[in-house]
């Protein structure tokens, strides 16, 4: 007997610097459109991950702790952990770190360099888990045909994740694992995880529209800099951090 559940991997709510819905409405967009379980994978952060894994079961999903880590050679999805991974480290240390936690290390978005993801030459000395092999936020489908050789040609599982930043697009990509069980009601987090390290059932997706896709990069651009410069105090002084942020918007 074997259950099929879906899930989206990668999902990002208002903990994220491009984000900008809270956990619940996320919860109840994958709730409503049929979902097993969503994974909040903030960047570099992990308490909105953890509270959604708290309150996913009373939407009937199933409760997965993960976040997106900035390595120092591009972004890697962490699923199944309780702590988040130091940011800025080797993709070797951090793929050790999330498997001594015993989660899963998906290589987000791979070769786009535009999105900080991890390049071809990077990923030869280092052996994460599994590919993310469609992603909805592509403006072209040319770079998940390109995950998807990559995947296929150096045998890693490959998975779908909907890279929302908004409900609506929650589910625009999904991965289907199945689990040895005999009732939904038996998943849970530890299985799930196992499935997809060992080799997901399915993928399917499709692709966010250009104007949405071109309209969220420049957004995203604009508060990623309004962030790091919420992190810089410029001379020492608020005036001069407040000056910074101002200018900032009046450029972008």
């Amino acid at each position: 007997m074997a259950v099929r559940l879906r899930i989206d991997p990668h999902v990002h709510s208002a903990a994220s610097y491009d984000g900008s819905e809270p956990v619940d409405l996320l919860l109840e967009q994958a709730s409503e459109i049929g979902l097993d379980a969503v994974v909040i994978t903030d960047h570099d952060a992990i308490e909105g991950s953890h509270r959604a894994a708290q309150l996913a079961p009373s939407y009937g999903l199933i409760g997965i702790v993960g976040a997106e880590i900035s390595t120092a050679a591009g972004h890697l999805l962490a699923l199944g952990i309780e702590r988040l991974p130091e940011p800025q480290q080797s993709v070797a240390s951090t793929i050790e770190d999330v498997r001594a936690q015993g989660g899963v290390s998906i290589v987000a978005h791979p070769f786009q360099r535009s999105r900080h993801g991890i390049s071809r030459r990077r990923l030869r000395d280092v052996r994460p888990d599994a590919i993310e092999t469609y992603n909805s936020w592509t403006v072209t489908g040319y770079q998940n045909r390109r995950a998807a050789r990559y995947a296929t040609r150096h045998g890693y599982p490959g998975v779908a994740g909907s890279d929302a930043h908004r409900a609506g697009y929650v589910g625009r990509a999904y991965t289907t694992v199945e689990l040895p069980i005999e009732s939904p009601d038996a998943a849970d987090a530890e299985l799930v995880i196992d499935a997809l390290r060992q080799r997901p059932y399915a993928i399917d997706g499709r692709r966010t529209p250009l104007r949405m896709a071109l309209g969220h990069y420049l957004t995203a651009t604009r508060r990623k800099l309004r962030y790091g410069a919420a992190r810089v105090v410029v001379g020492g002084t608020r005036r001069g951090h407040a000056l910074a942020v101002r200018t900032l918007d009046r450029l972008l």
